[in-house]
């Protein structure tokens, strides 16, 4: 998931719970500038700043990992 589909998300959810930016950056203790570029897909945040947002959204993050196959010439 890049941090722009992460941000676009913690923005719509953020929306629908009808909490402004800085009310959100207040409850997860993160600054709201930091906040301002999250939802822009502007930053990049540390895992710790991305837990404190969705706990307070309510949102979970999940973390795939695509298999690499190994095409080898016949």
């Amino acid at each position: 998931m890049l941090i722009q589909e992460i941000g676009k998300s913690i923005k719509l959810r953020r929306k629908a719970l009808k909490i402004t930016q800085p009310d959100l950056a207040q409850l997860a203790k993160v600054a709201t500038n930091t906040l301002y570029k999250i939802e822009r897909g502007q930053a990049n945040p540390t895992m710790d700043i991305i837990e404190k947002i969705t706990a307070v959204l309510g949102l979970e993050i999940k973390l795939e990992v695509k298999k690499i196959t190994n095409k080898s010439a016949s």
